[in-house]
């Protein structure tokens, strides 16, 4: 998911608030910092794109598990019978069984890389001015490789959690999609993944500004993609003789309105709280609209105010965009057809046919169809538990004591839909450092720091440790 900006990465440049300085925080043992870093490479030199797919990468986890001591019958590779590319692994570290298993998630797939546009060879992990470079380093063979890890310590100081841990290392979260990992394991294997609660490392973490860390963010919600597909018609003609009735110009005219349109503000329990956090962290301009639009209900004046930038707007309501658009059939011909894409974020709690009728009144036009291209996948809100987040705090600040935790809501969105959609509670929660401005995921030179990744391995082993502990 790591494609998108926190939202918060615009309001950080102005904020005066005491920041934490980015002394290293505690480091795994040699031998363990060692192996995780020869599993990231092994991971990143597999190359695991949706045309390639991740079953050499899962196969290879699954024989590290087996080397490590976990019984054969308890790492399962699985993988759908007309994709037979887009291989899973999970593994479940047997407990005393006090409770339900905590499901950790790993993505394996990373999307495309042009080696022409990058620096060094995207598919080898480069070591180079205290980073290290290669597709997936950051988004997230990273957390891949420091999760393996933690089990593999785990094993070998036959440490046994209270309840069973599920690590599932998936296909398909990234551009293509047509056999996501966890979707397939929660329709097809549900007994493999069934579980009480989620971590995924695919989101949250770090943040530094201007070398100091500032916050560390709990991913605790999404917003849910949605695609609607606009058309108008009109009787078409010789372009010679044009009339008043032109389907481009009229929905040219029906983008304008649905442009200057704002969906109602929107505020969940995780957006309350991160605005509040925010407030009593930055004591700027903006802290005094923060605390406002956190009031039940939120001040209307003061959302405006806030909607002004184009990261908070999103966190308060749904926001729905053209993205194409196309029209006619020839240059010397009156267009017949014209049609536009409009992609929606929408706000949990908000439903797919409330965003259409709200479409549809925005056009102000009855010869604009407005038409759902596909159901949306419901990722609902897991709400920020007092429970949820001590246990965080706690790994955390064992880590880097003092350092604030807020929870945050993606505008994008992870595997994390497929479990909260099947009634789990999902919590992102990476331990890797990351500078604000700064977004390669996806990008040319990917990369991820070499300390901040050797912090991310002990960080991850602490997490396993904390959330395998009865509730």
């Amino acid at each position: 998911m790591r494609a998108c900006l926190p939202w918060y990465a615009v309001v950080t440049f102005a904020l005066t608030y005491p920041a934490w300085a980015a002394t290293p925080g505690p480091l795994p043992p040699e031998d363990d910092k060692q192996l995780a870093r020869t599993i990231l490479k092994e991971l990143v030199e597999i190359k695991t794109t949706h045309e390639s797919g991740s079953t050499v990468a899962a196969l290879a986890i699954q024989q590290h598990l087996l080397t490590a001591g976990f019984p054969a019958g308890d790492v399962v590779f699985v993988a759908p019978a007309d994709r037979p590319t887009k291989g899973n692994v999970v593994v479940r570290y047997r407990g005393k069984g006090t409770g339900k298993p905590v499901l950790f998630l790993g993505h394996l797939d990373v999307v495309e890389a042009n080696p022409q546009d990058w620096s060094v060879d995207p598919f080898k992990l480069t070591e180079k001015d205290g980073w290290f470079y290669g597709r997936g380093s950051i988004d997230m063979k990273d957390g891949d490789a420091a999760l393996l890890e933690a089990l593999i310590r785990l094993k070998r100081e036959h440490f046994v959690p209270a309840r069973d841990v599920i690590a599932a290392f998936t296909a398909d979260e990234e551009a293509g999609g047509d056999s996501n990992g966890p979707a397939f394991l929660l329709k097809e294997h549900r007994e493999l993944v069934a579980a009480g609660l989620t971590v995924n490392l695919d989101g949250g973490g770090g943040a530094f500004k201007d070398g100091k860390r500032v916050y560390f963010e709990m991913g605790t919600s999404e917003k849910t993609y949605v695609t609607y597909t606009l058309e108008t018609t009109s009787p078409g003609g010789h372009g010679s003789l044009p009339g008043p009735d032109n389907a481009i110009y009229r929905l040219a005219d029906g983008l304008g309105r649905l442009q200057s349109y704002k969906f109602p503000i929107m505020l969940t329990a995780t957006t309350r709280a991160s605005f509040e956090k925010f407030a009593s962290l930055d004591p700027g301009p903006q802290s005094a609209d923060m605390r406002a639009v956190a009031q039940t209900p939120p001040d209307p004046a003061a959302a405006e105010r806030l909607s002004q930038v184009v990261r908070l707007n999103a966190q308060l309501r749904t926001t729905c965009v053209a993205t194409l658009i196309s029209g006619g059939h020839a240059e010397n011909a009156l267009p017949q057809r014209a049609r536009a894409t409009i992609q929606c974020r929408m706000m949990p709690g908000d439903t797919a046919e409330d965003v259409q009728s709200a479409l549809t009144a925005a056009l102000n036009d009855p010869k604009i169809s407005v038409t759902l291209d596909a159901p949306p996948i419901v990722s609902p809100e897991s709400a920020p538990t007092a429970q949820i987040t001590a246990k965080v705090a706690g790994v955390v600040h064992s880590m880097w004591p003092g350092v604030p935790i807020v929870p945050t809501m993606a505008s994008g969105f992870s595997d994390d839909r497929q479990t909260r959609n099947a009634g789990i509670a999902s919590y992102d929660l990476s331990g890797v450092w990351a500078d604000v401005d700064e977004n390669r995921a996806h990008g040319r030179d990917e990369r991820v720091g070499v300390q901040e990744f050797d912090e991310s391995v002990e960080y991850t082993y602490r997490l396993v440790k904390a959330m395998s502990k009865k509730d």
